[in-house]
């Protein structure tokens, strides 16, 4: 369980103000179909993380004292990475079809997860826990619980001085989870 609540919260915390979480609006206002946006953010995030967190597993089997640099260091690049505020390029509406929401939805919500904070967390949490099933679970939730709002809210979202507040709670939250791989500390985390 412990896996699960963690990999929740971080990448929960992690996808505010994110690019997929600012998609996932954009995709909302354009089709205005949020069942089947968040269903396509289901899959793709399900297959997204699954093999950020078998390559994650990976990580975890090497063990010692490679592993506990490899997560800090992930953890402190996340804390960086946090920092800096995600922007979404301004595209056409014509580019997009607008028949199938849910097809559409898919594919860039893949995509835009291939190399973001939240996959490269994903990893680092399954190399932590070894746990795929809860670790795998838990991004997703934690997925949901920042991007499900963001599609029924449409335009709505996070001020701009609110988010910064977020992406600073979140990257002391990153550099503490590093400090606590680097030392060795067993505080039920680590």
């Amino acid at each position: 369980m412990e896996a699960f609540f963690v990999s929740t919260g971080l990448v929960a915390l992690s996808e505010l103000g994110d690019k997929t979480q600012l998609l996932a609006m954009v995709l909302a206002a354009r089709f205005r179909r949020p069942v089947p946006i968040i269903l396509a953010i289901v899959v793709a995030t399900l297959a997204n993380h699954t093999l950020a967190a078998l390559a994650g597993a990976w990580l975890g089997s090497i063990g010692g004292d490679w592993l506990r640099w490899i997560v800090a260091a992930a953890f402190a690049a996340m804390a960086v990475w946090v920092l800096i505020p995600d922007k979404l390029d301004e595209r056409s509406d014509s580019a997009a079809p607008r028949r199938n929401a849910f097809l559409t939805t898919l594919i860039c919500f893949f995509l835009a997860e291939i190399g973001d904070k939240t996959q490269i967390a994903t990893v680092a949490l399954a190399a932590r826990f070894g746990a795929l099933l809860p670790v795998v679970a838990g991004t997703t939730f934690g997925m949901l619980i920042a991007d499900v709002p963001a599609v029924l809210l449409g335009k709505a979202c996070v001020g701009h001085r609110a988010g910064k507040w977020v992406r600073y709670a979140t990257a002391a939250l990153f550099l503490l989870l590093a400090g606590l791989a680097a030392s060795g500390v067993e505080l039920g985390l680590f």
